[in-house]
């Protein structure tokens, strides 16, 4: 089990009602279940993001797949309008 913190930005933020919180979690799914239970918004926004695991981007992986290491940040990013 690793502990880090998450970041969220932009719509995540506001849903989760904080910019980065702790965790506690072997892989990005058991961190995603974590933090959107009983986070109804949350949960709703989470399933559009992306993820940023310490800087590298998770894109299409499974997200059980996705293991986490001890003191990694997870950037929790929505998708984002203009260009």
């Amino acid at each position: 089990m690793a502990t880090g913190k998450v970041r969220y930005w932009a719509a995540a933020k506001d849903a989760a009602g904080v910019a980065e919180e702790p965790f506690d979690a072997a892989n990005l799914g058991e961190l995603m279940t974590k933090i959107t239970e009983n986070r109804a918004e949350l949960a709703r926004v989470v399933r559009r993001c992306s993820f940023i695991v310490d800087g590298s981007p998770v894109g299409k992986r499974p997200h059980d797949e996705v293991v986490l290491a001890d003191g990694v940040t997870v950037e929790v990013l929505p998708p984002f309008a203009g260009g």
